[in-house]
């Protein structure tokens, strides 16, 4: 496939992806009640930490193989099958766990676990097909998806418990997975299937879930921690303001997920980093006026958006708008890391999400939701300094590494 068609399909597949998200939550958030809906956002924040975790251990190291090669293939074959027993024992143990405690958010889990395989094995499967520069595949079961789990939703009645919701949103995605794999086996059919070796040491994908939790999963799970400590509205209200950035949240994480087979196509160091920066302009400008849009939103249109968690989530519009401006230019910074010294990265990953944890609960002490929203935009707009920083330093090193000796400096003990 030529690169700008590849380009065009891979855009074209996040952008269907995140539509997905957004609209899973919409319109969950239109057929609950407050509270029905503060235990939906929870198990679906749940859910988007396990998606990161399959992701960063067994995705982003597949994205970074040669697709043309046997060796990837057998790598993308791998990876399916080690996603889908992975899945199934995790959500197997996740359900029974959650058979033995009582309440409506314990019953919600249970259901996550049983559609865990489902959910996780059409994602991995997107991997693959990018991996294998065929993202036009990955676009038709995205396609089938979001057609097959709205369909599904629309049909719920209105004030559907958590779990129903569940089950449907997951099972719904089970033609686009049947999908996927059958063109998928089309593609790699007769390489070698060796799962074990993603569990063998020295597989990428560990330091990359590292990354991962230090990055994305501790300031989620930290807004569920506040959830329980304060009050489980604050889950609700944080997670409807950012549902309404559902797409750019999408494309931010595809960015690191499917940006490096992307960018490879492009010649030199220095034409990646400045691919970067003008994806990074252009999220961030793209945030600010989604942000402004919102911002400028009638109640009443909010209100058909969210139903009754619209009041809250709207006051935190300002804060989660200036945090996602930001999170557009920390991501492509270290999407130009992850190109430049993957290595890099976990430092920076370290010290800023685990200080933006201390932001949000230091807002929150003081402020509130309000202020833990205010706090999770300045721990995002810290690390985006961070990060393009760094790319700068390392662009610098790297260039000046690769400039010429003169012939001067090349015999110093001759004099000129």
């Amino acid at each position: 496939m030529r690169a700008r068609t590849a380009i065009v399909c891979s855009v074209a597949d996040q952008g269907v992806a995140a539509l997905t998200n957004i609209l899973v939550l919409v319109t969950a958030a239109r057929l609950s009640t407050v509270a029905e809906f503060a235990r939906f956002s929870a198990v679906y924040l749940v859910f988007t930490v396990l998606l990161g975790v399959s992701g960063a251990h067994t995705g982003q190291p597949l994205v970074l193989r040669r697709g043309g090669s046997e060796e990837a293939r057998g790598a993308c074959r791998s990876a399916v099958a080690f996603t889908l027993i992975a899945a199934e024992v995790l959500g197997a143990a996740l359900a029974g766990v959650c058979l033995l405690v009582p309440g409506a958010t314990a019953n919600a889990l249970m259901a996550l676990g049983l559609v865990l395989p489902v959910v996780l094995g059409q994602d991995i499967m997107r991997y693959a097909f990018s991996t294998l520069h065929l993202p036009h595949l990955a676009l038709a079961g995205d396609v089938l998806r979001l057609v097959c789990v709205l369909g599904a939703l629309a049909l719920q009645p209105h004030g559907a418990p958590a779990a129903r919701l569940v089950v449907v949103w997951g099972l719904a995605a089970l033609p686009a997975l049947l999908l996927s794999a059958a063109l998928l086996h089309r593609r790699v059919a007769g390489a070698p299937v060796r799962p074990g070796a993603l569990l063998r040491r020295g597989h990428l994908g560990r330091r990359f879930v590292v990354e991962f939790a230090v990055g994305n999963a501790t300031g989620q799970l930290s807004v569920l921690g506040l959830g329980a400590v304060g009050s489980p509205l604050v889950v609700g209200a944080l997670r409807g303001a950012t549902t309404l950035f559902g797409p750019l949240n999408v494309l931010f994480t595809s960015a690191t997920g499917f940006g490096p087979p992307l960018l490879g196509r492009l010649a030199g160091e220095r034409r990646r980093v400045r691919a970067a920066a003008v994806l990074a302009a252009v999220l961030a400008a793209v945030a600010a006026a989604w942000a402004t849009v919102l911002a400028l939103l009638p109640d009443p249109a909010g209100r058909r958006l969210l139903g009754d968690t619209w009041p809250t989530a709207a006051a935190l519009l300002p804060a989660t708008g200036s945090q996602y401006t930001a999170m557009a230019v920390g991501t492509c910074g270290l999407l130009a890391l992850r190109m430049l010294d993957p290595r890099t990265t976990l430092a920076i990953q370290v010290v800023f999400s685990l200080a933006s944890v201390a932001f949000l609960t230091g807002g929150y002490a003081l402020g509130g939701v309000p202020g833990a929203a205010w706090g999770l935009c300045l721990g995002s707009g810290c690390k985006a300094v961070a990060t393009w920083t760094r790319v700068a330093r390392l662009a610098n090193r790297t260039a000046a590494a690769r400039t010429p000796l003169s012939a001067a400096a090349a015999r110093p003990g001759e004099s000129s």
